[in-house]
């Protein structure tokens, strides 16, 4: 039997590979995914805020902010054109202490260059969009909507196949070999795996992308390539509203995100579904798929606490660290942090609504790496490019993210999905 073969394997069936992969198919390009869960968008694509953000944090110029503007606009596109949960709301991001203030005029210096359209809005004009936020300013962002992550990368496994792309479930990719003419990808039946086709054995890609999220470190190194950073995962839990509590939120609700990490802060959030919740906060994962505190793979931990870059950072932000262990434990400092905005937010009207885990690369001298980053094993036919940090916004950048992987691959990008 011959070993079944494609111009592109992509490893990871998350947002960022789907999106990929969906990019080649539309150039013509014969393209496998394989995904070593039983579903599709199994980990930090289906268990995220669901927000789809405009682009105002990022530094201009970044892949973030080039990428986030267009997969904005682009996302809400894809939702409309295949009737997929989306709305527009629009967000404040809420100014509640003096010290706050000049991070935001920075945050709405960097949308100005960015191209996203925001107002600053003294208290009054706070209200006029969400009438029981409290804080001393904020900038309103039109453009901000809210989506279902996991039903938007469904869809794209659905025109994958449907335009000749195969997806293969609950396969876990044990190598990479690189060879002159192709890249041979094995893999191995996942335990649990019950769909149809999920074989063992191995694939050939003319060109290979690595989408592996929270795993995407070690599947550089069993690439044989340095990947020069760790992945540190933290996981972000979220906080459901009561009836009564959620009745307080209109849209989207932020803070003024701490410019020394990557993460935007506790927000408040109103879902496709209605409902409202808040978060996430984001703590030190116990195992790199470590969902809740019962979760633990001491081998996991101590690669992750005797990482040299995660000693770095637990030196410089313990403070901040032990901040979002009181939040994770107890609904009274959780609701500290929301009544900032939201005063009339209780504890008692907080329940918990389940968590994600975020793959944060980390470089061995502490940094946390900011934005998205690629690295290139060889050019040309038995080449392989690695995602190596797509945390967020790289399900609102997902579209805009797989033509430029693509572009830097194989020279063609099949432009925007809509004009």
């Amino acid at each position: 039997m011959s070993t079944p073969t494609f111009d592109l394997v992509v490893v990871g069936g998350g947002i960022v590979g789907l999106a990929t992969a969906h990019a080649a198919v539309r150039t013509g390009r014969s393209v496998a995914v394989v995904e070593r869960e039983p579903r599709l968008a199994n980990h930090q694509t289906g268990n995220n805020s669901n927000v789809i953000h405009s682009g105002l944090y990022y530094a201009p110029g970044g892949y973030k902010a080039r990428l986030a503007v267009a997969g904005c606009a682009e996302t809400v596109a894809f939702c409309r054109e295949h009737d997929l949960p989306h709305r527009v709301s629009g967000k404040l991001v809420v100014a509640t202490e003096p010290e706050e203030l000049p991070r935001m005029e920075e945050l709405q210096r960097r949308g100005n260059a960015n191209g996203v359209e925001n107002h600053r809005v003294d208290e009054a004009g706070m209200r006029e969009h969400e009438p029981d936020v409290r804080g001393l300013a904020a900038l309103w962002v039109p453009s901000t909507g809210i989506c279902d992550y996991r039903t938007i990368a469904e869809k794209l496994g659905e025109l994958i196949e449907k335009d000749g792309g195969e997806i293969h479930l609950g396969r876990a990719v044990t190598g990479i070999v690189r060879r002159p003419d192709d890249v041979i990808v094995r893999t191995e039946r996942s335990a649990g795996a019950t769909s149809i086709g999920t074989d063992q054995g191995d694939l050939l890609g003319t060109q290979v992308v690595v989408c592996g999220g929270l795993r995407c470190d070690e599947l550089a190194r069993l690439a044989g390539a340095d990947p020069g950073v760790r992945i540190v995962p933290f996981r972000g839990e979220y906080t459901g509203f009561s009836d009564r509590a959620a009745s307080l939120v209109r849209g989207l609700i932020y803070p003024v995100p701490d410019p020394a990490f990557p993460f935007l802060g506790v927000h408040a959030t109103r879902g496709v579904d209605g409902h409202v919740h808040a978060g996430p906060n984001a703590v030190l994962a116990l195992a790199r798929e470590g969902y809740d505190w019962r979760t633990i793979k001491p081998k996991e931990l101590l690669g992750t606490l005797t990482y040299p870059g995660m000693i770095k950072v637990a030196q410089k932000h313990w403070r901040y660290g032990i901040g979002e262990v009181q939040r994770s434990l107890s609904r009274r400092a959780m609701v500290r942090q929301i009544q900032r905005m939201l005063p009339d937010v209780r504890a008692e009207d907080l329940h918990p609504a389940g968590a994600g885990v975020r793959a944060q690369a980390v470089k061995a001298d502490g940094t946390l790496v900011d934005d998205f980053l690629f690295l290139d094993q060889g050019t040309g036919t038995g080449s392989v490019l690695h995602v190596l940090n797509a945390p967020s916004p790289a399900a609102t950048a997902a579209l805009p993210i797989g033509r430029e992987i693509l572009e830097r691959l194989t020279g063609d990008n099949p432009g925007p999905l809509s004009a």
